[in-house]
């Protein structure tokens, strides 16, 4: 080993001289052949020397270099996999994704999970059975199959205590980074698709509202000081749309919203809702009424884009503060909290109708709202649920249709048997409807698929046509019931008799996809305390003190023949007393 070591050295000092002498003679072109042949036959001797095994060595490369290209492969597959899909046509709304071997199946943009095409026949089978929705109450009258019908979940992984080796957890990464690359595909995807500019409102381009107007009740119906009393004049002109128009539309009283109108701002708040958003996510909790839900799968980008509001009042600051949930600086993980002051109503569920349809008042500067009420979560990127529900139609206004119920009839009647409101008031709001026009739905109202919204969530863009629409509704909000499922349909039909305007209702189980609903928090306190887990400790060790461990010392005769004498009369009393 020393003698080679040393033979080389001297072979490359060698070499060096020559190449000198080769130099200073004159004649190098000779000597660097020499010196290339040379130089080629000496490593061609250390490669051989240091490569044992050569043929499993170079094996070993190609595996490696191999892997990484399929892995890259697979990599750009997915992402032109994710491409093609998230920029596929409207009319097509459940969207798959289906990776590779390992039967990965997605959500994509408002999609549903399909694992029955993953599963066998038989599986599926059951899958449908286990899982299927019930029918929708009056889709009989409607000419198409309900795609909600057939709403699978994918089935629960199977229960395992195994370990994940070093191939699993090979695998485990690989899964988390395609998930990964899919998902900032749809995401970046979602966030390219945003239009430029803001859509064209029918019509209507240039809407105010009534301020400083001292409001004075002239006719039997409901409204409020907030809302200033409309009357039945001013609220059938109010659906005559024109170019310019001037509507009540809350916070009457005073120069503007927020300030000295009811329902009022901290003045920090206020100039900061004053100023430009492109998208806001909002939300309420009045009364103490519910919990906040933390927004889950924001995509960084959504996190430093857009502002997510909680509108709270002073009973539930109290609750938070005495929590201690609220920080310093008025945040609640993502939520930033508003503090109202003045509330307007004395029901907490009334209040909850301001932020609700007047965002567009209380948010001048925003293109884009996504409203929730408090007991929902968010579980989807707004980006992607603004492109899913209005990008993607052309739309700008979007609500789910009631799970089960189209007609508002119907909805009247299961509001009285559920206690939801007074029943005079709510049959009083129904005559009057019924004295303007409204009918029960059917076939002949198609496109339009319901007359029943589940209101909890609203997408929409702030045009004018779109103001108008919330400014009318919350009007009628104000002046009968608060049920706003009731009050839904009659200004919809109002304003679309009047402009080429129309509503993105959308399915429930498609909303279902996006929010998680959860329980009021008085029924959550109800609740019974979960039961702990009972714990089974293993039975005690021997006393082994003072014993060499794993050695038995073997025992004498006499004090064997006592032991087992012993041992003979403990099991016999033991099985007797198991006896009784």
């Amino acid at each position: 080993m020393n003698g080679g070591s040393l033979g080389l050295r001297t072979g490359s000092y060698g070499l060096l001289q020559n190449i000198n002498g080769a130099i200073a003679s004159g004649g190098i072109s000779k000597s660097l052949s020499n010196v290339r042949k040379s130089s080629t036959k000496m490593l061609s001797g250390i490669r051989e020397k240091e490569r044992p095994l050569p043929n499993a060595w170079y094996r070993y490369i190609g595996c490696r270099k191999f892997s990484m290209l399929l892995l890259i492969a697979f990599a750009l597959l997915v992402f032109a996999l994710g491409s093609f899909v998230v920029n596929k046509d409207s009319t097509s709304p459940n969207v798959l994704q289906r990776i590779g071997t390992l039967g990965i199946v997605s959500y994509v943009n408002g999609g549903h999970h399909e694992a029955s095409q993953i599963l066998g026949e038989k599986d599926k089978k059951k899958d449908e059975n286990r899982f299927q929705i019930p029918a929708f109450k009056g889709a009989s009258v409607l000419p198409f199959h309900h795609p909600c019908a057939n709403f699978t979940f994918p089935p629960p992984p199977p229960p395992t205590r195994r370990r994940l080796g070093p191939r699993r957890k090979l695998d485990f990464l690989l899964l988390i980074f395609i998930i990964r690359v899919v998902y900032w595909n749809i995401a970046f995807t979602a966030i390219a698709s945003m239009p430029c500019s803001s859509s064209a409102s029918p019509v209507l381009h240039n809407l105010t509202y009534v301020l400083n107007e001292n409001p004075i009740k002239s006719e039997p119906h409901g409204g409020s000081d907030f809302g200033g009393y409309p009357s039945l004049k001013q609220r059938n002109d109010s659906f005559d749309i024109k170019e310019s128009m001037a509507v009540h539309c809350g916070f009457v009283k005073g120069s503007k919203p927020g300030h000295g109108t009811g329902f009022d701002f901290d003045e920090s708040d206020l100039a900061e809702l004053q100023q430009f958003h492109d998208i806001i996510v909002a939300s309420a909790i009045f009364g103490n009424y519910d919990v906040i839900q933390q927004p889950q799968n924001i995509s960084e980008e959504a996190k430093k884009n857009i502002s997510f509001y909680m509108f709270v009042d002073e009973e539930t600051e109290a609750f938070m503060k005495n929590r201690s949930i609220l920080s310093s600086g008025k945040r609640v993980g993502l939520w930033r909290i508003v503090v109202i002051h003045n509330v307007p109503y004395s029901d907490a569920r009334r209040n909850g109708k301001v932020p609700k349809l007047l965002l567009h008042r209380i948010f001048p500067n925003v293109r884009y709202s996504i409203w929730i009420d408090g007991k929902l979560q968010l579980v989807v990127d707004p980006y992607q649920v603004l492109e899913r529900f209005l990008w993607r139609q052309n739309a700008n206004f979007a609500i789910s249709r009631h799970y089960r119920r189209f007609d508002v009839f119907v909805e009247a009647e299961a509001n009285k048997a559920a206690g939801k409101y007074d029943n005079s008031s709510i049959d009083e709001q129904v005559d009057f409807y019924k004295k303007e026009g409204l009918t029960p739905y059917s076939e002949a109202k198609l496109p339009i698929t319901s007359d029943v919204p589940e209101g909890c969530v609203l997408i929409k863009e702030h045009i004018p046509i779109t103001n108008l629409f919330t400014c009318l509704w919350f009007n009628e909000v104000d002046r009968f019931t608060s049920r706003d499922q009731l009050s839904f349909a009659i200004v919809r039909d109002k304003i679309m008799t009047k402009v080429d305007w129309s509503i993105n209702m959308f399915l429930d189980c498609e909303r279902r996809n996006f929010v998680i609903q959860s329980y009021h928090r008085d029924l959550l306190e109800q609740m019974p305390p979960a039961v702990p887990a009972v714990v089974r400790r293993p039975p005690a060790l021997p006393n082994t003190r003072g014993k060499t461990p794993g050695k038995r010392i073997p025992r004498r005769g006499r004090d064997r023949r006592s032991g087992s004498r012993r041992h003979r009369k403990a099991a016999a009393s033991n099985r007797d007393s198991n006896f009784f």
